[in-house]
């Protein structure tokens, strides 16, 4: 395809970025790490050519055309701004920037910058049957939509020994279970659906007021700790969720409900929604992604087994593999980068994409500022776009 790609981040999900890029034959041409001695290290055992001692060592490589930053929240806004300014395409985790007075100016320098493509890495939109539920949404076979419901339930922060650096609102944002898995199912259904949420009611909650912090770093994401013998660690006072519930109203009236754990055992990675329509329902859960249930008033409930056979030509377009050969996880990455080169490789961004861009990533923060109002104050809450 012409790029090379540097990528910033050596924890959980860089290392899934530079996976799903190379399936694509997209070259990597090195990585960055909080330190250089990290950024080595994840070179090494990528095999990647090259760690950069710092950002602006890759930025100023000019082989490299697209930055992806799977840093911490709190990096995006300068990080951002920067790659733009180097002529850089950018391709960013999750949340965009840490509230809406960020956001907003990254929407700004993207407008500034036309031809270069600006993406937000919500992989979830490319499940295939996500992209199969958006087609018989729009197409209409759903009929008109009455409500939704869902959740995304982890367990990874069940017990207060288990800390990461989301836990602290300076580093991850004020919002932390509803703006690091929440946030995926939110921006999943307004993809889906079309609906735009216009107000929220939530309730948020901290089961674990105090968690214990080990010294010097923090526990990788998703890292196993059995067995491990656990340093002296200090107690910390957490100012983030682990539990929400959060009421949505939809422009046009629609209702719906989230639930957002990441203190539930056994749960390690559960996204779920249901869609009831006036003709139908669909439901979906991540840890059986191959299935989409369709309910029906009148006929048999029925599951759509992922096939690109049988589903729709979008959906189709995004499916790798015959039915019966599992897709997960990391394919979807695949398949969003797909999306995105595509763009990159016509030398700007496509008119309405499959991919989130920087405006879908600042209605995400907007989203989480009014479900943190609402919850404050114990009120409805009308979304501030």
């Amino acid at each position: 395809m012409g790029q090379k790609v540097g990528v910033v981040g050596t924890g959980f999900i860089g290392p899934v970025h530079v996976e799903a890029l190379r399936r694509l034959g997209v070259e990597v041409g090195g990585v960055l790490g909080s330190s250089p001695s990290k950024s080595d290290a994840a070179a090494q055992k990528l095999g990647l050519p090259k760690g950069y001692a710092s950002y602006a060592e890759m930025l100023s490589d000019t082989e490299i055309t697209v930055v992806h930053l799977a840093s911490p929240n709190r990096f995006h806004l300068g990080q951002v701004l920067a790659a733009l300014e180097a002529g850089k395409h950018v391709i960013c985790e999750k949340p965009l920037g840490m509230n809406t007075q960020e956001t907003r100016q990254l929407v700004a320098a993207a407008k500034r910058h036309p031809k270069q493509v600006t993406a937000i890495n919500y992989n979830l939109r490319f499940y295939p049957h996500n992209l199969q539920a958006r087609s018989m949404v729009r197409s209409g076979a759903v009929g008109e939509v009455l409500h939704i419901r869902g959740s995304y339930m982890q367990d990874w922060l069940l017990y207060p020994t288990d800390f990461n650096w989301r836990v602290l609102a300076s580093q991850g944002g004020e919002l932390r279970a509803v703006g690091d898995i929440g946030t995926h199912w939110l921006d999943l259904i307004t993809f889906i659906t079309g609906l735009e949420v216009e107000s929220v009611m939530a309730d948020l909650y901290t089961v674990h007021p105090v968690r214990q912090q080990p010294p010097q770093s923090s526990l990788e994401t998703f890292s196993r700790q059995k067995g491990r013998k656990k340093p002296a660690a200090t107690p910390v006072k957490i100012d983030t969720e682990d539990y929400a519930s959060v009421l949505l109203r939809f422009k046009g009236g629609q209702r719906g409900v989230l639930t957002v754990s990441q203190v539930t055992a056994g749960r390690k990675n559960a996204i779920e929604y249901e869609i009831a329509g006036s003709k139908q329902a669909l439901a979906w859960q991540g840890e059986r992604p191959e299935e989409l249930w369709i309910g029906g008033r009148n006929e048999a409930n029925r599951i759509l087994l992922r096939d690109p056979g049988l589903l729709s030509e979008v959906a189709a377009a995004y499916t790798s593999y015959p039915g019966g050969h599992a897709e997960g996880f990391p394919d979807t990455f695949k398949q969003l980068y797909k999306a995105i080169y595509a763009d990159i490789g016509a030398g700007r961004p496509s008119k309405n994409p499959l991919y989130a861009t920087f405006v879908d990533g600042h209605k995400a923060l907007a989203l989480c500022e009014a479900i943190l109002a609402s919850s404050k104050a114990g009120k409805w809450t009308k979304v501030k776009y």
